[in-house]
């Protein structure tokens, strides 16, 4: 993985030493609102902090104001307020991290907002492993073995795969649970969707992110 852009969300700060390192060498940090404490806790500052702006106290406020930008509106949560700013700078991010942990409420609306949200090759990391996300057709690497989870938000869209343990043929994957803990068969696999609803997958992951 490069070491680009990393969005930090409000959850439970990482503790896998190779995400810690990530965070380290990141290009820019983007905090959503309250991270920016605990990221300073770790030792770095923020290199731009997002949100509504109700979880960062007045100092921090007055010592980052040239870095905070606030979005007023409560229609979306700070992962999407930190997405959109970097949507308008013109920055992928390659990593969010900070998005587990914590409010389990939380963590499904910040799943919500990375389907919708992350490009491709972003990652949401958490503990155990890490989210993807695609629309229409994705190919993925992976070792023989690893666990992946398979979550559509779409009832009516139909998914087929090639190269996985348990076969999906033209399945509708109307509960969450209905695609979860397949397992990958080949050095490479496929899945392709019948619409461009976007869906997240979940790796288990033991090896570092890089």
């Amino acid at each position: 993985m490069t070491d680009r852009t990393v969005i930090l969300a409000n959850g439970e700060f990482p503790r896998r030493s190779d995400l810690l390192t990530l965070l380290r060498r990141a290009e820019s940090v983007v905090c959503c609102d309250g991270a920016a404490r605990k990221l300073l806790d770790f030792g770095r500052e923020p290199d731009w902090i997002v949100g509504d702006m109700d979880s960062l106290g007045p100092e921090l406020k007055a010592r980052f104001s040239e870095r905070t930008v606030r979005f007023a509106e409560q229609e979306t949560n700070d992962l999407a307020k930190a997405f959109r700013f970097c949507r308008s700078r013109g920055i992928k991010p390659v990593a969010v991290l900070g998005a587990s942990g914590g409010r389990e409420d939380h963590l499904l609306g910040n799943l919500s907002r990375f389907a919708e949200c992350a490009e491709p090759d972003c990652r949401l990391y958490t503990e155990s492993g890490f989210f993807v996300v695609f629309t229409g057709q994705g190919r993925f690497h992976g070792p023989v073995g690893r666990a992946v989870s398979i979550f559509s938000f779409d009832p009516a869209q139909k998914i087929t795969s090639d190269g996985l343990k348990y076969p999906l043929r033209e399945l509708s994957l109307s509960r969450w649970h209905a695609g979860t803990l397949n397992e990958i068969a080949a050095p490479e696999f496929s899945l392709t969707a019948s619409t461009d609803t976007p869906v997240l997958l979940f790796f288990s992951e033991t090896a570092p992110c890089f």
